[in-house]
């Protein structure tokens, strides 16, 4: 159904230390499945990669990446940061994710305002918005705002809300109620780092400020 929005949470300690380890030292531990334990407990509330999964992927990069040092040397000097976002990800007890095209649903409801494209859905000023927005009410009242909105806009467009008409309707509200109350809960889970991004996005374009990937190898 189109592009995928994500937010990974990360633990920021978790990724630095991937980041600091020797390189082939991080492969090696890769390919024995030795840094399991170092991956922040899991959100059942949100998806996450499974621990095999993220480790193949994560090799399979890192065959076509040669070089010595710290992980983080031989990323940014291989312009390694599909590598990068692939430890995100290993480092990150869950992810956030939703179609593109829902999306400005649930940040319009969350900031209060529209979202003019699809790009500015990703801007930092956006994302602070979600963040303070999201920080000032509860889940519930969230999903009630994101779902009433939703009906209102089928309302316009001379759609159907009788289930009787159209099977889709109850599946896509409880769609629509799960997902704005787990961005609820990721936006909220302070504690971690947010990086966002979407599919087929260049990886060192994920992220915002000091955690954008192409900042954080040139840190």
């Amino acid at each position: 159904m189109g592009i995928e929005m994500r937010l990974h949470l990360v633990d920021s300690n978790c990724l630095l230390n991937l980041l600091e380890m020797d390189w082939n030292e991080l492969v090696e531990g890769m390919e024995k499945q030795k840094f399991r334990s170092l991956r922040p407990p899991i959100d059942k509330i949100l998806n996450r990669t499974f621990d095999i999964d993220c480790e193949a992927e994560f090799l399979d990069l890192a065959d076509l990446i040669t070089g010595e040092g710290t992980v983080s040397e031989v990323l940014k000097e291989s312009n390694g940061h599909d590598a990068l976002l692939k430890l995100v990800e290993f480092a990150s007890p869950g992810h956030w994710e939703a179609w593109e095209g829902r999306c400005f649903l649930y940040i319009e409801n969350a900031i209060g305002r529209e979202v003019a494209d699809v790009d500015s859905m990703y801007s930092v000023d956006v994302w602070d918005d979600v963040r303070s927005g999201l920080g000032n009410c509860t889940a519930n009242e969230f999903s009630e705002k994101v779902c009433e909105d939703w009906m209102g806009r089928r309302k316009q467009l001379g759609e159907t809300l009788d289930e009787n008409k159209d099977p889709r309707i109850i599946p896509t509200f409880e769609a629509h109620d799960r997902a704005a109350r787990s961005l609820h809960h990721a936006v909220n889970r302070k504690e971690f780092i947010q990086i966002i991004g979407r599919e087929h996005l260049d990886a060192k374009e994920w992220g915002h400020g000091e955690w954008n990937l192409a900042k954080l190898l040139e840190a």
